[in-house]
């Protein structure tokens, strides 16, 4: 039993889930294996235990998708690539609860979420097992394609771990402007991270 707790990737058991998505007792050494991973990232990212159990749900869901034609590549880290598949259930989740937030009007609380997303690095979500070519090569698709002062935000924001105050001051901008700015920024670069993850597991 306790090889199933362990955090090397097992191929045999990949390969039985794409073979037959239906093998219960794969999908429970799965479970089993990579649940508790999703759900201690989910914490880690500041979720409470219920909201984190929803989104560990939400993401094997997923995996039960996304398995019947995952490919696995031994030269790449499963491990990596289901953190990056939490990350976007986790961001989702968080951009819904914003939003839910928002409606009902309780402005304060929805300033301290903003507030805490602006001041959570996006390096501190990826642990060094992520493959940081793959961030690098998103990041950097990103900087092209935005306006030189608006990924400048996003930096200071994500990367030298500037308050949103600070980057207001700095780059002339009002504070809600800031937030506005890096949000969707971020937002280009995670759907850059999908679209390379998507290409490398098929």
């Amino acid at each position: 039993m306790a090889a199933l707790h362990s955090s090397a990737t097992s191929p045999t058991l990949l390969a039985r889930l794409r073979n037959d998505p239906k093998d219960q007792a794969a999908w429970n050494a799965f479970v089993e294996r990579y649940g508790p991973k999703v759900f201690g990232w989910c914490r880690r990212w500041g979720l409470q235990g219920a909201d984190a159990e929803d989104v560990t749900q939400n993401v094997l869901l997923r995996l039960a998708e996304k398995m019947r034609t995952f490919t696995y590549d031994p030269s790449r880290s499963f491990r990596a690539w289901l953190k990056t598949l939490t990350h976007h259930a986790w961001f989702d989740f968080c951009e819904v609860r914003k939003r839910t937030v928002r409606g009902g009007g309780d402005g304060a609380l929805a300033d301290a979420l903003q507030d805490l997303e602006a001041r959570d690095d996006l390096l501190d979500r990826l642990d060094e097992e992520f493959d940081r070519e793959l961030l690098d090569e998103a990041m950097a698709r990103v900087r092209l394609s935005v306006d030189p002062a608006k990924w400048e935000v996003f930096r200071l924001l994500a990367f030298e771990n500037l308050s949103g105050a600070e980057v207001a001051e700095r780059m002339t901008m009002k504070v809600n402007t800031v937030f506005v700015v890096r949000s969707k920024v971020q937002r280009m670069v995670q759907e850059e991270l999908r679209k390379l993850e998507e290409d490398g597991a098929t």
